[in-house]
């Protein structure tokens, strides 16, 4: 794909959505971190169901340790993994309260730091919380990038180095959102909805579902 046609999907994802976000529901950095870690391998619509309640109770790492793991278990019970991501947010409440001042942190090599939060994590809390331009390759990122060819890669690692080389500088706080949306609801994984997607003439799918 050429620089010209990949600035034309911007600027229409842009101009489509000026102000793209998480889906996730989120007080502060550090109920975004929590959302994030729960979002794991379930969905946001799942997670955010769950974390209503938690949230009315929970705004900071030291409220979570109140809470304890076996009360945080009883929140988040709905959601794939409980058990493991509960005693990974508890870990990490420890840690923020004893590293951190009970502050999350903006600085990568701190966030992959605390249990349960990997790079893809970090990306999401370092853009959506703090508005740095990284991008979190999940499966639809994955997946729109490679389809389209806006920047194809054979694993998370090569598809996030090219998209942050190859997205055009004003387009890269946000272009993390747009794709995972048009991932999500247009350019889904079994039969991509091409005939209602807004850079279907752009992208360079060879298998486009037209009809």
């Amino acid at each position: 794909m050429n620089r010209s046609k990949r600035r034309q999907i911007f600027e229409r994802l842009r101009a489509a959505n000026p102000y793209p976000t998480t889906e996730l529901e989120y007080g502060n950095p550090f109920q975004l971190l929590v959302a994030v870690v729960l979002s794991a391998q379930s969905t946001d619509a799942g997670v955010n169901k769950a974390t209503r309640s938690l949230f009315k109770m929970v705004r900071t790492p030291a409220a979570m340790l109140a809470l304890g793991e076996e009360g945080l278990k009883q929140h988040i019970k709905t959601i794939g993994l409980f058990n493991t991501k509960a005693r990974n947010l508890i870990k990490a409440c420890d840690l923020l309260e004893a590293q951190h001042g009970g502050v999350v942190p903006e600085d990568r090599e701190a966030l992959e730091a605390l249990p349960g939060v990997g790079r893809k994590t970090a990306n999401v809390i370092l853009n959506t919380a703090f508005g740095q331009p990284t991008i979190a390759v999940d499966t639809h990122i994955f997946r729109v990038a490679n389809r389209t060819g806006i920047a194809p890669g054979k694993n998370v690692t090569e598809v996030e180095t090219r998209l942050l080389r190859l997205v055009p500088e004003e387009f890269r706080k946000d272009a993390h959102h747009w794709l995972i949306l048009l991932g999500r609801y247009t350019c889904i994984a079994r039969k991509p909805r091409c005939m209602s997607c807004l850079i279907k003439d752009l992208c360079e799918y060879p298998h486009k579902n037209l009809d």
